[in-house]
């Protein structure tokens, strides 16, 4: 058994990247397949022999298959940009022997951010391709507007150095229609319940039909209005937005937020013509939150997490689960595989739950499928 709760096994990962079951492992370094079953659990730690010709066979080194998860206890920091508060999550790197953090919330953390380019596109239409062709087929290309994408991208990353992923911004709808087009591996929807039905399986329902799916979960979301600092008009929810006074931000036809704005006001019995700024549309969370914060407009539609980097107050309206939606004839893809590893992990969970608005207790967990 294993003892110390804190290492974490990648047997599965290396034997998987070879295309080799538990019994050829098994087979190659002269144990049980029993046993290969037990370390990939994570209930079993091999002695050191055994240790050192898994490392042999899988092509690594034994640190890389045993990963000590424990968190280190670090003294002595430097924060850039300021002060960060007790438990605030941050970048870290050491510089000449000295710990430096850079906090990752507030505004510093919202600043623009290039990325090398795969490849560029000639003039004829073709590509000049920057990377080898099978580093491509390792590339996962997630879809979807929820922030912490970003987070799942890149504890993939350190869980399979080998694998990339991409993930762009698109509004539910738009991820779910380029997924059925085939020019995405996953889809990120944050469709609210209708009733009894669930939002992001009727969602796919409806704009995927006939495409067989599975359907997890990733992180439930605060989504509401963002106000400017203090909330200076006392907006506490929908009935101030339709008051004609209120200029208010929306978001484009067929986001998942305008959905949720366009069933309260129908609840409330509140026609949109008493919105003002109903069809002064932003197309992403930060762009409304940017028109707020410059002043430009009272309130715009968002996450907490997305007001909270700009400064802005937020005014709840509904707790959203965001889901992952992925084609089946994408399971085998070795980035789905790290993917769906992650979202079982404890280090997707610590993330999530530091994150402001977001509530990890669903996360993983099989919707459809």
């Amino acid at each position: 058994m294993v003892n110390d709760r804190t290492i974490r096994c990648a047997i599965k990962e290396y034997r998987r990247r070879q295309g080799w079951s538990q019994d050829e492992l098994a087979r190659l370094v002269g144990i049980g397949r029993q046993a290969v079953y037990e370390m990939e659990s994570g209930r079993y730690l091999p002695n050191t022999a055994v240790a050192l010709r898994l490392a042999r066979v899988l092509g690594c080194t034994v640190e890389m298959l045993f990963i000590d998860d424990a968190p280190a206890e670090l003294s002595g920091i430097n924060i850039l940009l300021g002060e960060a508060e007790t438990a605030a999550r941050l970048s870290l790197a050491q510089v000449r022997g000295k710990l430096v953090g850079a906090p990752l919330s507030g505004p510093q953390a919202m600043s623009f951010k290039l990325d090398a380019a795969d490849g560029f596109l000639l003039a004829d239409k073709s590509i000049d391709c920057c990377l080898p062709r099978e580093q491509l087929a390792k590339t996962l290309l997630i879809l979807g507007c929820d922030p912490a994408l970003s987070v799942l991208h890149g504890l993939m990353s350190r869980a399979a150095p080998g694998i990339r992923a991409h993930t762009l911004f698109a509004s539910s709808r738009q991820a779910l229609l380029l997924l059925k087009a085939g020019s995405a591996h996953v889809a990120a929807s944050h469709y609210h319940p209708f009733g009894s039905s669930l939002g992001n399986i009727e969602a796919v329902r409806t704009l995927t039909p006939d495409m067989d799916c599975l359907i997890i979960a990733f992180a439930t979301q605060e989504e509401g209005l963002m106000v400017a600092a203090g909330n200076p008009l006392g907006i506490r929810g929908i009935e101030e937005i339709a008051n004609g006074r209120t200029r208010f931000v929306n978001r484009e036809e067929g986001a998942a937020l305008r959905k949720l704005l366009d069933t309260q006001l129908a609840q409330h019995d509140m026609p949109i013509s008493q919105v003002s700024g109903y069809t002064d549309e932003a197309h992403s969370h930060n762009e409304g939150a940017m028109r707020v914060a410059k002043g430009g407009a009272d309130a715009a539609l968002g996450l907490r997490i997305v007001a909270e980097s700009f400064g802005l107050a937020f005014v709840p309206l509904a707790a959203t689960r965001c889901d992952l939606v992925i084609p089946s004839d994408l399971y085998g893809h070795p980035g789905i595989t790290v993917l769906l590893d992650v979202l079982q992990s404890s280090g997707i969970r610590r993330e999530l739950a530091s994150l402001p608005g977001y509530d990890p207790t669903d996360t993983g967990k099989m919707i459809f499928g």
